[in-house]
């Protein structure tokens, strides 16, 4: 595909999003910076963009300065007892950084191998799958604070990592994510295998460990099967990954009969979104040539090769609906919507 330097479908794994004002590469951190402040101190608004995979950018675009963060560098330290202590600049693959771990040695990440995006995007989200989380191994995350103009260093327990939420989220326009540091023990052998389905395809029990490079090619192989690791012709990963996170209830009799639940800490339950999907009556593959609920996974809304953001979020907002109706559970979408929204609850 042809790039249109000012259009952000080129800049976001749904291939959607009208102009730019402004289109900034930033590939140091000198120039990040200084994009940055540049924006504020003129008063532009500022979307900060690296691997573009949990973006929904409306047809009009932005009408504002987006720096695409292309900032790069891996550094390790080693030790034998401690394990490596690693940092990796906000603009670098975080699915690269991935096999690069299970290469070296490094575990913990595993299980989140073929995730599209930017290492300085997963704090964010506090990206997980598989039964792993950024926040397992995270240590710590270093940003420039636009509030106080200055660099910030959080440590973990400062990060307010929750199912898909940090500080960062939570405070959406503050912190630009400069550089992540990462604790990750040495071995061969993967972090301990939570996730059922994982297991099943490695052949272990849960709670038991395989060799990493196993778990890395398992987790790809599962993510292919559901349309989600990228594949230009395939319109199936034209997508933002999960479009709704997994809902919690307070309790479990609010769920339908045969709903996937998992008690949480703080007494709340949690179910799948894609199992209320399907129970709802959205089949795999729903919608037009336009969009369709992915072939291969019903929680991904795809780009067919045509479609405008108002069509996605048409088809986001019928099963929100449908589901709603169905069960009184209303999904929340998981990707930022940008220059564009979608309808609340009632």
């Amino acid at each position: 595909m042809p790039e249109r330097p000012d259009l952000l479908a080129d800049h976001t794994t749904l291939h959607l999003g009208g102009p730019a004002r402004e289109l900034v590469h930033a590939r140091t951190e000198r120039e990040l910076l200084g994009a940055v402040r540049s924006a504020d101190e003129s008063g532009t608004p500022l979307l900060l963009v690296a691997g573009g995979s949990n973006l929904v950018v409306g047809d009009a675009g932005f009408d504002g300065t987006v720096v695409l963060v292309e900032t790069a560098g891996v550094e390790p330290e080693l030790d034998t007892c401690g394990g490596a202590v690693v940092t990796v600049a906000a603009g670098e693959s975080w699915d690269a950084f991935a096999e690069r771990a299970v290469q070296e040695g490094w575990v913990g990440v595993e299980a989140l191998s073929g995730i599209p995006g930017s290492v300085g995007a997963t704090p964010i989200q506090n990206v997980g799958a598989y039964g792993q989380e950024v926040a397992d191994t995270i240590a710590s995350v270093r940003c420039w604070d636009r509030v106080l103009r200055g660099q910030r260093t959080f440590f973990a327990a400062d990060c307010r990592f929750g199912y898909r939420t940090s500080r960062f989220k939570q405070d959406p326009d503050r912190h630009v994510v400069l550089s992540v540091t990462f604790q990750l023990p040495l071995g061969s052998l993967s972090a301990p295998v939570r996730y059922a389905e994982l297991a099943r395809a490695l052949g272990v029990a849960a709670g038991e460990r395989a060799p990493a490079k196993e778990v890395r090619e398992a987790v790809l192989g599962l993510r292919r099967g559901k349309g989600m690791v990228l594949d230009e012709s395939d319109h199936d990963t034209w997508s933002a990954g999960s479009f709704f996170t997994n809902p919690f209830v307070a309790d479990a009799a609010q769920l339908p009969e045969g709903a996937p639940r998992w008690e949480q800490p703080d007494g709340t339950v949690k179910t799948s979104a894609a199992w209320l999907i399907e129970h709802a009556g959205f089949a795999k593959g729903h919608g037009n040539d336009a969009v369709a609920l992915s072939g291969k996974h019903t929680l991904a809304l795809t780009n067919r090769g045509s479609a405008r953001t108002e069509d996605l979020l048409a088809l986001a907002a019928e099963v929100q609906a449908g589901v709603h109706a169905a069960y009184g559970i209303w999904l929340v979408n998981e990707p930022t919507l940008v220059g564009c929204s979608l309808p609340g609850p009632g």
